[in-house]
């Protein structure tokens, strides 16, 4: 059976035959191994079938099938532990693990997270979701499989994208003398969710120019052979040669017994080098050769872009188009582009995220000013100081939860400084079928207490745009920090707008008892509750530095103080007026809506926010609360009119 899926089986009674035995892995160890192959191409089937159905991230999935197999067929799991780097690729490995029928309620609510989850199944051994984590957290659980005294098998699955990271090679480095009994399988794929970057993976690409290494190394056995006298030379000779052309040297200098490089999709080559290195003891790693997307041409052809989709043709590939206008990503990339042209101080960085930041024309049009970093947070944040040290004009384009990994720079490396570096902070707040792991829960909170930073949250698209020109203009760090997708439709009006001058809040509506003060993405919602209650409604903009006299003046005149953040309640943007309030002796009821203190799981959007009540009708029954407690709930409030 072939292993590339041409679209659905003509057989619907059962188009997967075999993969419908397997119900956990116990299942698979009991398969002859002629049989992989089908499995293989079966489960390869499946996975689109089912992607094309509920979305989902696919590309990934699809170039580790033959190892997924491999993996649960080879080690006794869940005993032995696989720890899965990143979790986009997992897929293959839940379908073998009990969760198949559950697949068509992926990353909605209620449903799989699509990531590995420990709470989910006991064959996710560690929670996942950003990247290069694996390594540290398998080394962490051969250390402790030693001090208890309990053999197992501890695998982790890193790819070349992840391998960039200074987290893995921070492991690599302190787990090598250690001696671990762990097993690192790098799936070498040339691909991370924008193409590859830097020396590590340059290197990694290089091994597939030829097969010198192959040539070379045949080549002096084949010339030496017959010659006992040298055979300690032909030892040498073949580890100088392997030096030279391979990256055995690096990995084995720190400590590492390097198999490889294989072909990822030879399944019975993956089956029975993984049989072999389960003898060996002591630190190794296993070098694959994969392809993104394998299997499906359209993926193989575009793997970015299959890389997490919507539904999609499964016949054709034609992926569903999204409806509405510009997302607050594109509003960005179109401004940065916009910049460029008037200032050549601009510089922009990304941490390998130019698709989802909104960098690919700008990348285009500004080669030489693009720089995407890989997967290195840390690095992109300490990057731009440096460019801001020298009077240039760095612009990091990074996603929120993504910046909590270059916190310490962010704060001791730009803001302690006070350099001139503009931060567009995308995915701030719920991001819907992503979860937890992606969510921007807690920007607001980390980055307020930093000294010299400005905050700002744009209300809609218009905001968006000038917000951003006035972080550029201003001299000294800034956040934008905008939400995923699109905003209420407001028109830009680059000709007419201005920047907003830096700590000035808006009076959206006037009205009496209760002041909603809202922040950023909740800023359309309290204005529709607003109107139900009539309510004075404020557009905060600003989290840092606040608007003090407007926020004293709407506390003197009303009696009930509503802030309304997509963040964290604590220590966020509502703690931060209720500080203000405590410092200035103003005593007046404040009642805080935000993100509650619990992970939000994967769902809509929409219903994130209404689980959190902060949709409207959450925000509305929240105050009402709160007036029935003040005994100011009989004046007819609904529908009311201004005045």
């Amino acid at each position: 059976m072939s292993d590339t899926f041409h679209g659905p089986s003509d057989t619907p009674e059962n188009p997967f035959p075999l993969l419908s035995t397997i119900d956990d892995p116990a299942d698979l160890r009991r398969l002859p191994s002629s049989e992989l192959k089908q499995l293989a191409a079966e489960l390869r089937g499946f996975l689109i079938d089912s992607v094309s159905r509920t979305g989902g991230h696919l590309a990934a999935g699809l170039g580790v099938v033959e190892l997924s197999i491999a993996l649960h067929y080879v080690f006794d799991t869940p005993r032995d532990r696989i720890v899965w780097d990143v979790g986009h690729q997992a897929y293959p490995h839940k379908i073998l693990t009990g969760r198949r029928d559950r697949m068509a309620r992926m990353r909605q609510q209620g449903g799989l997270s699509g990531f590995p989850k420990r709470a989910e199944s006991p064959y996710d051994t560690f929670g996942v979701g950003h990247s290069s984590t694996s390594i540290s957290a398998a080394l962490g659980m051969a250390i402790a499989a030693k001090q208890k005294g309990e053999p197992r098998q501890i695998i982790a699955v890193i790819g070349d994208g992840a391998l960039s990271a200074g987290m893995a090679f921070e492991a690599l480095n302190h787990g090598g003398p250690l001696d671990p009994d762990l097993m690192i399988i790098l799936n070498d794929n040339e691909m991370s969710i924008s193409p590859p970057v830097g020396a590590i993976s340059s290197h990694l690409a290089r091994l597939l120019s030829g097969g010198l290494y192959t040539k070379m190394r045949e080549g002096s056995k084949t010339a030496l052979r017959g010659m006992p006298q040298l055979r300690e030379l032909v030892g040498r000779w073949e580890e100088h040669v392997k030096g030279m052309v391979m990256p055995s040297t690096l990995f084995e200098e720190l400590g590492f017994n390097y198999i490889g490089p294989v072909d990822g999709h030879d399944i019975d080559a993956v089956v029975g080098t993984l049989r072999n290195m389960k003898r060996m003891p002591g630190p190794r790693l296993l070098h694959l050769i994969t392809q993104k997307g394998h299997g499906y041409e359209p993926a193989e052809h575009a793997p970015t872009t299959y890389h997490g989709v919507t539904p999609f043709d499964l016949k054709t590939g034609a992926v569903a188009k999204k409806g509405g206008g510009k997302s607050y990503t594109q509003i960005f990339g179109d401004w940065l582009c916009h910049r460029a042209e008037a200032d050549d101080r601009l510089l922009g960085i990304t941490p390998a995220m130019r698709e989802g930041s909104g960098l690919v024309e700008f990348s285009e049009r500004f080669p030489q000013r693009y720089f995407d970093v890989g997967i290195a947070e840390q690095h992109a944040v300490t990057l731009a100081a440096g460019m801001a040290c020298e009077g240039m004009k760095p612009v990091v384009a990074i996603y929120s939860t993504f910046l909590q990994r270059g916190y310490d720079q962010l704060a001791h490396d730009v803001c302690l400084q006070g350099l001139d570096v503009t931060f567009a902070v995308d995915r701030a707040g719920l991001v819907g079928a992503d979860g937890p792991t992606h969510a921007g829960a807690f920007d607001y909170s980390y980055a307020r207490p930093l000294p010299n930073l400005v905050i700002m949250a744009p209300a809609d698209e218009n905001e968006c745009w000038w917000m951003l020109e006035a972080a550029y203009a201003h001299e000294g760090p800034a956040i934008v920090r905008y939400p995923r997708g699109t905003g209420p439709g407001v028109a830009i009006d680059k000709a007419g707008g201005r920047p907003i001058p830096i700590g000035e809040a808006e009076v959206r509506r006037e009205g009496r008892d209760v002041a909603l003060l809202a922040f950023g993405s909740r800023v359309a919602a309290a204005e529709v509750v607003g109107e139900r209650l009539n309510a004075t409604v404020v557009n905060m903009r600003f989290v840092k530095p606040l608007d003090d006299p407007l926020i004293l003046d709407m506390a003197e005149r009303h009696q009930l103080l509503v802030t309304v953040e997509e963040n964290a309640v604590a220590g966020g943007a509502g703690s931060a007026i209720s500080e203000l309030l405590a410092e200035q002796g103003v005593t007046v009821r404040c009642l805080h809506l935000g993100l509650p203190d619990r992970c939000q799981e994967q769902a809509t959007h929409g219903q994130q926010l209404a689980a959190c009540g902060l949709d409207e009708d959450g925000i509305e029954s929240a105050v009402r609360a709160e007036l029935r407690d003040l005994g100011l709930d009989k004046a007819p409030l609904h529908g009311a009119s201004t005045g």
